[in-house]
């Protein structure tokens, strides 16, 4: 049975994740539409931050550490409501998507002599 800090964990977390997520597409379509605003480096600022905290943490969010406490499940979303593949894979997927975001962002802004 799930202990209630658990559940508070997995909510937080869950939430983070929306945000951070979304902040990840956001860069993206900003990249491929070159609609790149004050929003666009306030997302970029976000996922760096999130960076920095994974490695500060051994690439481990720091929820999962707290959730670790309250569940030895060996699944990967023990400590997220994300579908177990998603949660697995999320850092490339997630990665790769703020990779090519920024990669448009470059092209578009960098200039080419």
């Amino acid at each position: 049975m799930m202990k209630q800090p658990l559940v508070f964990i997995k909510l937080v977390h869950t939430l983070i994740w929306i945000v951070l997520a979304g902040a990840t597409l956001y860069i993206f379509y900003s990249g491929i539409s070159g609609r790149i605003t004050t929003y666009t480096w306030i997302a970029i600022a976000m996922i760096i931050a999130e960076g920095i905290v994974l490695l500060l943490f051994k690439w481990a969010c720091p929820l999962t550490v707290m959730a670790r406490k309250y569940s030895d499940s060996d699944k990967d979303n023990f400590d997220i409501y994300l579908p177990n593949w998603l949660a697995r894979h999320n850092k490339t997927i997630f990665t790769t998507i703020f990779l090519l975001g920024i990669l448009f962002i470059l092209i578009r802004k960098v200039p080419v002599n």
